[in-house]
């Protein structure tokens, strides 16, 4: 897989994330999360916003071995989702799904 073949991140909601300035600036993300929840691993909360300013964000690894688009721990998704999580998830994969 090259990375023009990797999923693009093509929202996220998570305003409090500093990758977030109008849409997911970060090159690349993790997912990862444990017992039934899929974390955007990448998530950092600060005040101070990075990333790239052009960048075209993608999912780079995903840890969730049993999530349906999860093939040798690459995601083959068309595009993720990113959104809030409940509890401490504060960035979740709304793409996830249990295979």
């Amino acid at each position: 897989m090259t990375t023009t073949e990797m999923p693009a991140v093509s929202e996220c909601t998570v305003t409090s994330c500093s990758y977030n300035d109008h849409g997911c600036h970060a090159f690349a993300i993790t997912v990862d999360g444990r017992n039934g929840t899929a974390d955007c691993a990448t998530f950092v909360p600060l005040t101070a916003k990075g990333g790239l300013p052009a960048a075209v964000s993608q999912v780079g690894a995903c840890k969730r071995a049993d999530c349906v688009h999860n093939e040798h721990l690459e995601c083959t998704a068309a595009n993720v989702r990113v959104g809030m999580g409940e509890g401490d998830h504060a960035a979740t994969c709304l793409t996830y799904r249990a295979g």
